[in-house]
């Protein structure tokens, strides 16, 4: 029996269009309820360095102007799409059942899953309609008991997850 019930993901992008820009990195962690790592995947998805150069400006990276110098270094080292599809896709395969649609997890996970839609279709058909997002426990938690998470700002899949799980317990010891 496959014990992983969440596929946390986080994606980079050269911004948050999902017309006009494109997946750089991305990064999941399946857990089980009690939110145990089960594994993790990593991937670069090779993306056009004039499409690069043309989205990856303004005021957002320019104040992570070394977060987007190390995502286009990287780059070089990257695969095609349809490839880090592939790859995760076989990440679910061995971690999640097979009769079931996995739950995607994470900050602001709608905005990734639009990115997803569009470029990993195969994947998206994978997943379940339901989300679980760590960001509508942010919301209810800031407004109505004043109570905020720190997490760091790192912009590196992998690191974006990690803190998106541990946001989640802060807000579940709350409510203990």
């Amino acid at each position: 029996m496959k014990h992983a019930k969440l596929l946390w993901v986080d994606l980079e992008m050269t911004g948050l269009d999902p017309v006009e820009d494109r997946i750089l990195e991305v990064a999941a962690i399946a857990t089980d309820w009690d939110f145990t790592e089960i594994a993790r995947f990593e991937a670069v998805k090779k993306v056009g360095p004039t499409l690069m150069k043309k989205r990856m400006v303004g005021e957002f990276w320019e104040k992570y102007g070394l977060v987007r110098d190390a995502l286009i270094k990287q780059n070089d080292t990257g695969v095609n799409g349809r490839t880090v599809e592939n790859q995760l896709l076989a990440f679910i395969d061995e971690h999640f059942d097979s009769e079931e649609r996995v739950l995607l997890a994470g900050n602001s996970i709608h905005q990734d899953r639009k990115f997803i839609e569009r470029e990993w279709p195969r994947l998206d058909a994978r997943l379940h309609y339901r989300m679980l997002d760590v960001s509508a426990w942010k919301v209810v938690f800031e407004g109505k008991y004043r109570k905020k998470f720190t997490k760091p700002e790192a912009h590196r899949a992998l690191e974006d997850i990690k803190g998106s799980i541990e946001e989640l317990k802060y807000y579940l010891k709350k409510v203990r």
